[in-house]
């Protein structure tokens, strides 16, 4: 299905600029990662889809860029061929790439739904619209091949209910010091769901750790991959608690390889990013999880994470990585320099 992007004559709000501009920063690191993803895969099952990711991506940008241009706004640096060494050893594996690509089908879903619920010019709406059907599509196609090759990671399944029941007591809440209620699908779903981002992110942050030229870099991701790990272990001991079985990634996906194709200010960026979605995630999990011990893990682990997001952000301003997003005005600067 295709939109006519047609201009209302309005101009950008300060929302559609801020998604755009976003979605532009985002798709021109994806764009390099896929590239060099590119270069070393061999599966022909994978290919296509690595195609498609790639060609949506470019044209995204494209079209931010005619947005901006048309209202004058600056084009992000974002990334470039200077961010990715295309003649690096291979990272990561095929079937790591597979689930990288899945991921970020559901990533970028989050991100292109709320841009979507945010934009009022006819032309932002079409263009969210269609980016959102290009996230369905590369989820849909990456589970079916992770399906067919026996590497789709499901969820615990548990018997199916008899009847409808209604919470007869306030112990339903209960979860630190009275007997624990059996986890819901809602919990089961959320714990499970962001287990397997923080194990893919673990073996993300493994790559990153093992390639980065600086070493406060590689130190900082030496860092998250603990912090990764941890997150892990504690969604899997709560759903072990409950006799539900995790299933781990049967590849680790990582090379030997310490030869790095990104550059440091990309992988910083990519982890920052990350992390924000990581954030947001968390924050659902904690708003629709009614047991009380399953709730604080998810706000006390989100307080853990937001604190190694700023550390990141630190090292980014430090190295002058960090592009600062439009911003409004300062009225009282403006003000201040008719004085002198």
């Amino acid at each position: 299905m295709t939109f006519e992007f047609k201009k209302d004559n309005i101009p950008l709000d300060s929302a559609e600029i801020a998604n755009l501009w976003t979605t532009y920063m985002n798709d021109s690191m994806f764009v390099r990662v896929f590239q060099h993803f590119e270069q070393h895969l061999e599966d022909p099952e994978i290919r296509p889809l690595l195609t498609y990711a790639i060609e949506q991506s470019t044209d995204h940008l494209k079209k931010i860029d005619e947005m901006f241009k048309e209202e004058k706004i600056p084009i992000p640096t974002g990334f470039t061929e200077n961010d990715v060494d295309l003649t690096a050893p291979r990272m990561f594996t095929d079937p790591f790439i597979l689930n990288y690509l899945a991921n970020i089908g559901k990533f970028q879903a989050n991100i292109y739904s709320v841009a979507l619920a945010n934009s009022s010019r006819s032309d932002v709406r079409a263009f969210y619209t269609e980016c959102s059907n290009f996230t369905m599509e590369l989820y849909n196609r990456s589970a079916d091949v992770l399906l067919t090759k026996g590497i789709h990671s499901r969820p615990p399944i548990i018997p199916s209910p008899e009847r409808v029941e209604f919470v007869q007591e306030q112990s339903f809440l209960a979860g630190w010091f009275s007997k624990r209620r059996p986890l819901t699908t809602i919990e089961i779903m959320n714990l499970f769901f962001n287990l397997k981002r923080n194990e893919l992110g673990h073996w993300l942050l493994t790559g990153f750790s093992q390639t980065a030229r600086m070493q406060n870099v590689r130190d900082y991701m030496l860092r998250g991959k603990q912090i990764a790990s941890k997150h892990v272990e504690i969604f899997e001991s709560v759903l072990r608690e409950n006799d539900l079985p995790v299933s781990m990634m049967s590849d680790t996906g990582v090379t030997n390889t310490t030869a790095s194709p990104f550059s440091d200010k990309l992988m910083m960026f990519h982890t920052t990013a990350l992390i924000a979605a990581g954030m947001g995630f968390y924050g659902a999990a904690a708003g629709t999880s009614a047991r009380r011990d399953v709730a604080a893990h998810f706000v006390r682990l989100s307080a853990e994470i937001a604190g190694y997001a700023e550390d990141g952000a630190n090292i980014m301003i430090k190295n002058k990585w960090l592009e600062k997003p439009p911003q409004a005005p300062n009225r009282e600067q403006l003000a201040n320099s008719k004085r002198n």
